[in-house]
């Protein structure tokens, strides 16, 4: 959610997708001034473009002159994520990238690519997304991608590395709690290969804690307003911290000189809110075998090999 500045150039780039922020920003909250001169934004259809158009002008407005770049992808769509890192690839080197796309716990749905709809936004979009701008990461000389995940991965039953089209119960909050656990499989597993092969790229994650944005309400109602969907989307924000303290941890893994593999986290009771700092992730998060499972069948779902 969100990251803020670090060395940028009109020809360097920091790019985040989805969500309807600049650079590495989760909402258009997210405080100004963590955002750079130039900056490329992506947005999903989940947002809209008259979202991302929206925060165009917030940000013009506070930091005149910005060279900004706006590209709309659907992670839930593997061709548009081709698609669009196809687009990405003018941009030239990248400097940071956050995977902030995300989706909550909305009703069974499989996706053009017959993929279960959170899994396919959450993880495998993002994975080929970061898989695909690799080799603009790597020509920056100092890349940072930074994966956004949540406390909720502590509540998984299982590691997300069965066959993702298979057929199966389907329990939402389960399935959400998986893909966030997946967002740290792939982090863990990304900087270590990063590492292994030389490569000038550093993955940390971060999770924001309990924010008060509109994810709960669209995952139930397919909106944040109208009806049952406004009560709930006040609730969450009267008992929770404002979506721009939610973006300080991605903010802080995205700029801090932290090693590869670090997790940030809200520092308040049940990091559900506070000052970000580094916390840890559940043991098995760690566990070296099923982060390379999920990667080989994360390669094999979205049909690229890398690094």
């Amino acid at each position: 959610m969100t990251p803020g500045p670090r060395a940028t150039s009109p020809t360097r780039r920091d790019a985040r997708p989805s969500s309807p922020a600049p650079r590495e920003a989760g909402s258009a909250t997210t405080p100004r001034s963590s955002w750079p001169a130039a900056a490329a934004a992506w947005s999903s259809p989940v947002g809209g473009a008259d979202k991302l158009d929206a925060t165009e002008s917030a940000i013009l407005g506070e930091v005149p002159g910005a060279a900004l770049e706006k590209l709309v992808v659907d992670p839930a769509d593997l061709s548009s994520v081709r698609t669009a890192a196809a687009a990405a690839g003018e941009l030239g080197p990248i400097d940071v990238l956050v995977n902030n796309a995300g989706i909550m716990a909305p009703p069974f749905r499989r996706t053009v690519d017959g993929l279960e709809s959170q899994m396919a936004t959450n993880h495998f979009g993002p994975f080929l997304f970061t898989g695909l701008l690799l080799p603009q990461l790597v020509a920056s000389g100092d890349a940072r991608v930074v994966t956004v995940s949540s406390n909720m991965h502590r509540t998984a039953r299982h590691a997300p590395t069965r066959d993702p089209r298979s057929e199966r119960r389907y329990q939402r909050w389960m399935a959400y709690s998986e893909t966030k656990l997946a967002n740290l499989l792939f982090t863990f597993e990304l900087d270590r290969r990063a590492r292994e092969r030389g490569l000038p790229l550093k993955a940390p994650a971060a999770h924001p804690g309990f924010a008060g944005t509109h994810l709960a309400a669209n995952g139930q109602y397919g909106r944040a307003a109208g009806g049952v969907a406004s009560i709930l989307d006040a609730a969450v924000k009267a008992v929770s911290q404002p979506a721009h303290a939610g973006a300080r941890p991605s903010l802080m893994a995205a700029t801090d000189d932290l090693p590869g593999g670090t997790y940030v986290g809200p520092s308040g009771l049940g990091q559900m809110g506070g000052t970000p700092q580094v916390v840890t992730a559940r043991a098995l998060a760690h566990n070296a075998e099923v982060q390379r499972q999920l990667w080989e069948l994360s390669e094999q779902t979205v049909g690229l090999s890398r690094p």
